[in-house]
């Protein structure tokens, strides 16, 4: 298409040309998706060039730099710097391309998949971005109408996000619209909307009560066993055990660090609270903790409400940072007081820190727990629901429901303690499960989506149709802003973990390259780069690094299983780098990678990191497009990344810049959502911020870099 070859903003008398002949292509053929898909998208495409224009786009700038940009700009001061006929017209092309998405919309088959998705999230980023038009408001009132209610199961999270829109037309009809999609399909956003009513942002938990109200109408005992299901994950998800070591450490950087007294309270007084709920009330692991803990953390609490009485009874301010140098010498008897009440304080933290040393040494035993003891009524309530196993719900209405928990809960020993469950579905299977708390999964939701529509564009083109290169995916099911169950991937091993065996059966250090190199320069960090670059390669030299190369041979039946292993090590880990490189994906540290026992493929997991946030980290950034270590490259064929990989990069980013309308679509659906919490460029977002939608962030995503050579040679497991 014209537009695709002069670059996103052509000449207004060329894309109107092309406008006319797509809606002569229309009228001839009105049953042609083609036909409304291109007449939708020059038009829309038309109309970005006026909000181009009136935020100074810049030729050579990529697409979701410029969708950031609108996205952080009010769409009600578009019509500042325009001129009237300007502005008319670029409403009446919103128009245009808002109801001709809506027509191909519905007219979308399953063969045009990936277009029809790239039709979905224009018409959405219309829609939402611009639904304060009249215009606008009606023709999507109308043409909504039109497209089946099934065809918006797949952007549920797209949808949810705006939910708490500001814009009342726009929120009126999306309500409508989720309404009439529950009544059909009420298992599709009975966890969604549970999640939205536990927002901290109080606009948005009303907004989703009001649509759980309507579910209740007609679906009231799915509403209960999704909200029952929910609460109880989310409590099984974090002990008191655990709750109280990492309170108790931030609370200990915020008062010896910071100086902050009201914070550390606040976040102590909040714990203490939660244990002094009636015994009728708490669990066996609870009763335990109070047993071991409870007299203890009394004697603490006392000491803290002293220390706030005595600065009361004074009116003397509690501190909130590190006190400065006074500029006149405070009165004796403030001083005194101020002494006694910090001895208070110093009297509790001796008991929290032995607490804190005691639930250190006891946390390494709890690792396989019983759910009877953490949540008896997952475990004798919550049998032979109507709540589908997160991932199998179909479009035609299809599920496998939850029968019941699984008695027996595993904690996987890592910073976080993720825990896995399992749900035995009304099918007789047992469906295995990583229930994750301290994380917000929304972002890998999105991720999957990504990897989803990537998967229909590689299906679909000749060149990689035959070479199997479909991303695995996972189910992800969000349960709160901080915490959510992801898909348990069957026959499967971190990199790091083979790694790890590998070396210990054969007595190597695991960490053998960094021990090389603290031995010949125990003062690395005080080196200049050339230095560390020559400690770094002498450690290179003295290791093979062919680690994962033996793994994939030991793990072979026999040499044409290992062969074809070893293709789908490298074609697997090419599809990903190329697609990770487009969505700027970080910490693609060895545990977070993951190989497939039974075909070899890598597998990636953690989507916390994207659009280069761990490029622009203060420590360590990651300056390299995507992983490709020496141990990476010597697991490949004979011929390294000069094979395979290549030819599979090449393969992929040809598909990738072919559809890049579809794709930019996806990503600027990310830039556009309030609830993606971005840290990039330096900027820190909370999740109340994010929740709020105050800010939405920045991105930076190059798009269409072709493949050149590797990112970077690196050592071993921590290369």
């Amino acid at each position: 298409m014209l537009y695709e070859e002069r670059g996103p903003y052509p000449e207004t008398a060329d894309m109107s040309n092309v406008a006319s002949y797509f809606k002569a292509a229309t009228e001839l053929e009105p049953a042609s998706y083609l036909a409304w898909h291109s007449w939708a998208l020059t038009n829309f495409r038309m109309a970005e060039r006026y909000t181009g224009r009136h935020l100074g786009h810049r030729s050579g700038t990529s697409g979701i730099q410029d969708a950031t940009a609108r996205a952080r700009s009010p769409p009600t001061k578009l019509n500042e710097s325009l001129s009237n006929s300007d502005f008319a017209s670029m409403r009446q092309l919103l128009v245009t391309s808002c109801s001709g998405f809506l027509k191909a919309i519905a007219l979308g088959t399953k063969s045009v998949s990936a277009t029809v998705m790239q039709d979905i999230l224009n018409f959405l980023t219309v829609w939402f971005r611009y639904g304060y038009l009249p215009e606008v408001a009606t023709a999507v009132k109308q043409g909504i109408q039109q497209v089946a209610p099934e065809t918006w199961l797949g952007v549920v999270p797209q949808l949810i996000a705006r939910i708490h829109s500001s814009e009342a037309s726009t929120r009126n009809l999306l309500h409508t619209l989720l309404s009439d999609l529950g009544t059909r399909h009420p298992q599709a956003l009975v966890y969604p909307l549970t999640v939205a009513s536990r927002s901290p942002s109080e606009d948005r938990k009303k907004a989703a009560e009001v649509l759980v109200h309507s579910l209740r109408v007609h679906s009231l005992t799915l509403v209960e066993q999704a909200i029952l299901v929910g609460e109880q994950l989310i409590q099984v998800a974090v002990i008191w055990h655990e709750e109280w070591h990492q309170k108790l450490e931030e609370a200990s950087k915020l008062y010896f660090s910071e100086g902050n007294v009201v914070g550390m309270i606040d976040m102590l007084m909040a714990l203490h609270g939660k244990i002094r709920v009636p015994p009728q009330e708490r669990t066996a692991m609870e009763d335990q903790f109070v047993r071991l803990y409870g007299e203890q953390l009394e004697k603490a609490y006392t000491c803290i409400q002293r220390y706030i009485h005595t600065m009361n009874d004074h009116s003397i301010p509690i501190p909130t940072t590190t006190p400065r140098q006074q500029r006149r010498r405070d009165s004796q008897d403030r001083n005194r007081v101020m002494h006694q009440a910090t001895a208070l304080l110093s009297r509790a933290w001796e008991v929290y820190y032995d607490v804190f040393k005691k639930i250190t040494r006891q946390l390494p035993l709890l690792i396989n727990l019983e759910l009877q003891h953490l949540s008896p009524k997952l475990l004798l309530i919550a049998r032979n629901l109507s709540l589908p196993v997160p991932g199998t719900y179909a479009v035609d209405g299809s599920a496998v429901n939850i029968k019941k928990f699984g008695s027996n809960i595993e904690v996987v020993l890592s910073k976080q303690r993720p825990r896995k469950i399992v749900m035995i579905g009304n099918d007789g299977l047992e469906y295995m499960f990583l229930l994750k708390a301290h994380e917000d999964l929304r972002q890998d939701e999105r991720c999957m989506q990504l990897f989803g529509l990537v998967n229909a564009l590689l299906d679909r083109d000749r060149k990689t149709n035959k070479h199997d290169l479909a991303i695995s995916r996972y189910a992800v099911m969000p349960l709160s802003h901080q915490a959510g169950v992801v898909g348990w991937v069957q026959n499967c091993d971190t990199l790091h973990a083979l790694i790890k065996e590998y070396r210990e059966t054969r007595r190597i250090l695991i960490n053998v390259e960094h021990r090389l190199m603290t031995q010949m320069a125990p003062d690395y960090d005080k080196l200049t780069q050339l230095q560390k670059c020559e400690v770094f390669n002498a450690a290179l030299e003295n290791t093979t690094g062919q680690d994962l190369y033996k793994i994939l041979w030991l793990k072979s039946t026999n040499s044409e299983k290992w062969l074809e292993r070893r293709t789908n090590f490298s074609r697997s880990l090419a599809v990903m780098s190329m697609v990770g490189y487009i969505l700027g994906l970080g910490d693609r540290h060895p545990s977070n990678l993951m190989l497939e026992r039974s075909n070899g493929k890598i597998l990636h997991v953690d989507f916390g990191d994207c659009f280069e946030v761990s490029m622009n980290r203060e420590r360590y950034p990651e300056r390299i497009p995507f992983r490709l270590t020496r141990m990476l490259v010597k697991a490949m064929e004979a011929s390294g990344i000069e094979g395979n990989f290549r030819s599979t990069c090449e393969r992929v980013m040809d598909v990738l810049r072919d559809n890049r309308d579809s794709l930019i679509a996806m990503l600027e659906a990310f830039v556009y959502d309030p609830l993606i919490s971005w840290r990039l460029l330096g900027t820190q977002h909370n999740a109340e911020e994010a929740e709020e939608g105050e800010q939405q962030g920045q991105a930076a995503v190059q798009n269409g870099a072709g493949v050149n050579g590797a990112g970077v040679n690196g050592a071993g497991v921590n290369g």
